[in-house]
């Protein structure tokens, strides 16, 4: 799939950056139909859904840890068919799956561009019990998310270049409307900037993503591992049919 022109804008130290395809087919042989899994209680006056921790590797992990059935899915919130995967799971993930204790959810944020790069690096530093909502909002509402990269390209370019800047994120994500975007979404302006002005971590996901590449061979999103199987890219239903052989039904 090709990116607009705006949206390419230049990493500079970060140049390692891998720009992925979007949509990508994929898949996998599916196994042989396992029984039925039982279902997990979650923590009293909880469901499993509400159950949120960050991984070791990276992403944010939804449902019960110990799932018999862990499911990565590896996303760009700036790719179509990430957000057109998350409009078809929605609820019935969430009810059928996770919350029945058999599946665990792991997104992790893939990077295609910079605009990938700040907003994943805002989501990641908001509270956790708040990150998979701002992704899926994010993903929902993704025109939002371009919509300052028109004008705002040539701005962000200059200021992501300035490598001696430690404000460089902050002054990117401002140029491109994308610090604006997540104050409407309930961030505090000074939270924001806290996120972005932390490049550590902002290198630190560009590094798990390399790592990503080299350890999954992510190429196209939304990629998809379940139990340490990579099964390529794939849509809500070819998804669901492989947790149902496995035992989620």
């Amino acid at each position: 799939m090709a990116h607009r022109p705006a949206y390419n804008i230049a990493l500079t130290s970060l140049a390692a950056l891998a720009l992925a395809a979007c949509g990508s087919s994929g898949g996998g042989d599916a196994p042989g139909e396992q029984p039925v899994a039982a279902k997990v209680s979650a923590p009293a006056g909880k469901s499993w859904s509400d159950v949120a921790a960050r991984s070791a590797d990276g992403g944010l992990v939804v449902g019960n840890p110990e799932a018999s059935i862990k499911v990565i899915e590896f996303a760009s919130l700036t790719c179509g068919a990430c957000a057109q995967f998350s409009a078809e799971s929605g609820v019935e993930f969430k009810k059928d799956f996770v919350d029945t204790g058999r599946v665990s959810f792991e997104v992790r944020h893939f990077l295609r561009n910079p605009i990938d790069l700040l907003a994943a690096s805002i989501i990641q530093c908001a509270p956790v019990d708040r990150q998979y909502a701002l992704t899926s909002n994010i993903m929902a509402t993704q025109q939002d998310l371009f919509a300052g990269a028109e004008t705002g390209g040539e701005a962000a370019q200059a200021a992501m270049a300035n490598q001696a800047d430690p404000a460089r994120f902050t002054k990117a994500a401002d140029a491109l409307g994308i610090s604006t975007l997540f104050q409407s979404r309930g961030m505090a302006t000074d939270q924001v900037k806290a996120c972005l002005g932390n490049v550590a971590e902002v290198e630190k996901l560009v590094a798990d993503n390399n790592k990503w590449i080299e350890t999954f061979q992510v190429s196209g999103t939304p990629t998809f591992v379940v139990n340490d199987e990579v099964l390529g890219t794939l849509n809500w239903a070819a998804l669901r049919d492989r947790m149902r052989t496995m035992g989620a039904r």
